[in-house]
């Protein structure tokens, strides 16, 4: 059988790529899907990653932009894009941080980092964030704008490392201040006026 030091290795693995738990899927966008939810399925348990029935692929060009909110805070360490071994794999991936709600229009801002791709069709290949840039991450965008030559790309997987941490609700307070004080608020029982000598 296998050695039970592999099998704690793969274990360790697995439990670092675990931020996909950490989404907020009701949120979740992928703009430029052909089938309307698969990109969220692209985010799922490192040890799944091979199951190639479930993948997103692009419908009117090669270009893909996910969305991902998340429900808390994110400190982002690497990342992992798996493909097929052919023209339709991701040749490059912009990062944004905390632009909810991004459009296309909006990729024209500079993102945070880019990547050039290599095919990767076993889901083995890490890209390391620059952890400084990506420390406090409420919202990430994933940006693919090219692929490796085919009209369409598709994605069987994505992995991301990093630590979560609880957002901090702040409590709302409401206070009423008055402009002007309101005399029948501030009643004063009757003073009785005394004297006082001092012999």
């Amino acid at each position: 059988g296998r050695c039970r030091c592999c099998g704690e290795e793969a274990a360790e693995r697995g439990a670092a790529w675990g931020l996909y738990l950490r989404i907020d899927r009701q949120r979740l966008q992928c703009l430029n899907e052909r089938r309307e939810g698969s990109g969220a399925t692209v985010f799922r348990p490192w040890e799944e990653r091979g199951d190639r029935s479930r993948f997103v692929e692009s419908d009117d060009d090669e270009e893909l932009l996910f969305n991902i909110p998340f429900t808390g805070s994110v400190k982002l360490k690497g990342v992992i894009v798996m493909g097929e071994d052919d023209g339709t794999h991701p040749a490059e991936m912009r990062l944004f941080r905390n632009i909810p709600h991004m459009s296309f229009d909006d990729t024209a801002k500079e993102p945070e980092q880019t990547f050039s791709l290599s095919r990767d069709p076993l889901g083995e290949l890490e890209y390391p964030t620059k952890i400084a840039r990506f420390s406090n991450v409420c919202h990430l965008s994933m940006h693919f704008p090219k692929n490796f030559g085919a009209e369409t790309t598709k994605i069987f997987y994505i992995g991301l490392k990093g630590e979560w941490t609880e957002a901090h609700r702040h409590e709302v307070t409401i206070c009423n201040y008055e402009a002007s004080a309101n005399p029948a608020d501030h009643k004063l029982e009757q003073i009785t006026p005394q004297t006082h000598f001092i012999s």
